[in-house]
């Protein structure tokens, strides 16, 4: 053990660690600390806690290793100036970028998961702006069943350093326990992740419902590994469009609360197919709407967007037509309605990040439609917890809108994802703005007519619902544009029914 000790702890840098490597030396001929370390990468870890000595630990216990730790760095008064295992705790005066140079350290490794976030990214940017090469040693970002802390390099999610929002509380686990919870477009990123999340609060059942199979598929292997046969989980393949599918599904589990997170959402897109985004989005919503009250279910929630405000694009007027639809039904329906808007999600399908990736990885360029455009950002995990706690309290009609802190600029976003890679001389363009988009999105039609929650970070808009007969006759008027079967037709029928709806010119020239 005493061979052991010396051969972990042997360095030249303190009084014990020369002690032992002589120790070592004198009885086995090794030198401590030199052939171990001659080839491996020196590193400082941030942090001294639980989670920083396990991984010192983990560096020092595997010969295969290809860090050796030099240093902890630690504001912990009681920690700074004793020796963990060998190694030196400094405070952050003390590691100086000389001393570190004297140490030989070539990375530095966060591991204080619980760090607030502008904390993280001023210790980002200077040791970062020095050269050094920086890690994380946590979970990854979009955290999946089963996963474990890693060393890792640090995901553009971190470099937004916005701290994470935990909303789900008691409340809303008791809320889902032993419920039988439906979730259309299950499959997708927001809601696996529902599944995801909905699996830890003990329901009786989940159904997934998804028109695409694979992501279904993915999602039900996933938390079968993960709980086995203690969640009771169905899939069901079909469209929110097919009424008599859907029919069949309800026929079929009676499902009590229902999550609408089936949607066309990619907006350039959805601009050339007016038709198909009316009847996924408003015809989907609708179905399941009055499903909901012909099969007696408790509560429907549906997962909107920050384009559902003054929308200036096909796929957020129908989604704001959704909202009223919802409204609507809670006014005279025997169901609780709501609907949650949330900005971008980090990670999903379709969003700015992934492409970035690709771009870099292709070795450029980076293409920016615009260098003005701001948006907010979420990751998934949050998005998908609030959609749920929200769900949980609400009373019947609420559109609820989470206060998702500072927007951020794509170009910083952009420029960050590049440093952050590493690879040199990739430019960044701009493309120009894409049909329907904005240059910044809204999360509030009325900003100054807010309620607060028992949450601080959720809010309930003040929108006046229309009746049972307003909205029939706006989605006669979509059907009838829809059934010619031409996109700008349908367009202009989505423009008269929601008087929310403008040209992108008309907002964007506001702040150009």
């Amino acid at each position: 053990m005493m061979y052991r000790y010396a051969y972990k702890c042997g360095n030249q840098e303190t009084t014990r660690g020369k002690f032992l490597s002589i120790l070592l030396h004198t009885f086995s001929g090794i030198e401590a600390g030199n052939e171990k370390e001659v080839q491996k990468i020196k590193v400082a870890i941030i942090g001294a806690g639980r989670v920083g000595v396990s991984l010192a630990e983990e560096l020092l216990n595997n010969a295969e290793a290809a860090y050796i730790p030099r240093c902890f760095i630690d504001i912990n008064r009681e920690k700074v100036g004793r020796d963990i295992h060998g190694i030196p705790v400094w405070s952050e005066d003390e590691a100086t970028f000389k001393r570190l140079g004297e140490f030989e350290v070539q990375e530095i490794i966060f591991a204080i998961p619980s760090m607030d976030a502008n904390k993280k990214k001023a210790l980002y940017d200077y040791y970062k702006d020095a050269g050094y090469k920086l890690k994380v040693y946590d979970y990854p970002t979009v955290y999946a069943a089963g996963g474990k802390r890693h060393l890792r390099e640090f995901d553009i999610e971190e470099l937004l350093f916005r701290k994470p929002l935990v909303v789900s509380d008691e409340r809303t686990n008791a809320y889902y326990k032993d419920k039988i919870v439906l979730i259309t477009g299950g499959g997708g990123s927001i809601g696996s992740e529902l599944c995801r999340q909905l699996a830890k609060m003990q329901p009786k059942k989940i159904i997934i419902l998804d028109i695409y199979e694979n992501g279904a598929y993915d999602v039900q292997q996933e938390l079968k590994i993960a709980y086995g046969n203690s969640l009771d989980l169905q899939i069901e393949i079909c469209s929110i469009t097919h009424r008599k599918a859907l029919e069949r599904v309800f026929e079929k589990y009676h499902p009590q609360i229902i999550i609408n997170a089936a949607a066309h959402k990619h907006v350039p897109l959805m601009e050339h197919n007016c038709v198909e985004a009316i009847y996924n989005n408003v015809f989907g919503t609708q179905n399941l709407v009055e499903l909901c009250e012909e099969y007696g279910a408790e509560r429907f929630m549906m997962v909107s967007t920050d384009k559902a405000v003054n929308p200036t694009n096909v796929m957020g007027a129908t989604k704001r037509m959704c909202e009223m639809i919802v409204q609507s039904a809670s006014t005279h329906g025997k169901v609780k309605y709501s609907a949650t808007r949330f900005g971008n999600v980090l990670g999903s399908a379709g969003s700015v990040i992934p492409l970035f990736k690709r771009q870099i990885a292709n070795g450029g360029p980076v293409t920016v439609t615009d260098k003005r455009i701001i948006r907010y950002f979420m990751t998934i995990p949050e998005a998908s917890q609030l959609v749920l706690q929200s769900g949980a309290i609400a009373n019947n009609g609420e559109l609820f809108v989470l206060d998702m802190g500072q927007p951020v600029k794509i170009m910083d976003l952009a420029e960050n994802m590049i440093r952050l890679s590493g690879v040199q001389g990739i430019e960044i363009i701009e493309t120009g703005l894409r049909p329907g988009e904005k240059l910044y999105e809204e999360l509030l039609v009325k900003t100054e007519e807010l309620d607060k929650t028992d949450n601080s970070m959720i809010f309930i808009e003040r929108d006046t619902a229309l009746n049972k007969e307003e909205i029939y006759k706006k989605i006669k008027v979509l059907r009838d544009a829809c059934d010619t079967g031409d996109d700008l037709i349908a367009k202009e029928a989505l423009r008269s029914v929601v008087p929310t709806f403008k040209t992108p010119e008309e907002v964007n020239k506001e702040i150009a």
